[in-house]
């Protein structure tokens, strides 16, 4: 809503994504709930929706790129395996990833019979780009550090293209200038912004804005019972007046706006 808010206030677009690379969890009747759901907030999108499925060649062109700036290298960890190598305490940067493939020999034969992701190797990465910053809505530069990093997954063994290759490919094709996300995907800036720098792709602005939670500060989550927008418009709900309510600041009985 605040997305759709600041496109209309400032003459701009609003555009909407489909993020259905992960086949396991994306079915179409998800995506015509996110249609039917839109159309009740009153929020009207600019253009045809963009489908990340249908837009995998351009994620392996700049996942290739990288692979030509050597930025990159093959991992055949599994999640075990990474949990199993974290036990031991890592610092700052203890839940990210140790690194285990970083140092392995390219291997096309390995590669080609054994499932695999490809990591970005930050070390490479920021010693040729350096630390990215990127600026907030209202102004305010931030600066990221060194333990905002680890070896993020640009493309996973199920899916071409991770959340953070496919965001800032899309965000400077379709010619995003803010991205409106909640504060909860502000660690996933630092990573973008370094993407962006290394692949020369335009810097939006962002807006991080509050979650909005129960009244004892949890997230919104189903295992939690949380009302779904579906079930609100089936009970009746004005879709439209929430809309306009949550832009005010007006929560429903029950809710707050929480940090992340």
């Amino acid at each position: 809503m605040l997305g759709h808010a600041h496109a209309r206030a400032s003459g701009g677009r609003f555009r909407l994504r489909i993020e259905d690379l992960d086949a396991g969890r994306c079915r179409p009747e998800y995506v015509g709930g996110i249609y039917v759901d839109l159309e009740w907030l009153g929020l009207h999108w600019d253009g045809e929706p963009i489908v990340q499925s249908a837009r995998t060649e351009l994620y392996q062109q700049a996942l290739d790129r990288l692979k030509e700036q050597r930025l990159v290298y093959a991992c055949f960890c599994t999640r075990a395996e990474i949990a199993q190598s974290l036990t031991a305490p890592h610092g700052d940067a203890g839940s990210l990833y140790p690194g285990t493939c970083r140092l392995l020999p390219d291997d096309p034969e390995r590669r080609a019979a054994t499932p695999h992701c490809w990591r970005l190797d930050s070390a490479k990465a920021l010693g040729l780009a350096g630390l990215p910053s990127w600026t907030e809505e209202d102004g305010t530069r931030l600066e990221s550090k060194p333990s905002d990093f680890g070896d993020a997954i640009l493309a996973r063994k199920d899916a071409p293209s991770s959340y953070h290759l496919a965001c800032v490919v899309d965000d400077a094709e379709s010619g995003v200038n803010l991205v409106v996300r909640g504060e909860d995907l502000r660690p996933s800036t630092p990573t973008q912004r370094l993407l962006q720098a290394l692949l020369g792709l335009p810097e939006p602005f962002y807006l991080h804005h509050p979650l909005v939670t129960h009244d004892d500060g949890r997230r919104l989550a189903k295992r939690d019972r949380a009302p779904t927008l579906e079930a609100m418009h089936a009970s009746g709900v004005d879709g439209r007046a929430l809309a306009a309510d949550l832009l005010e600041g007006r929560l429903p009985l029950g809710f707050r706006l929480g940090r992340a």
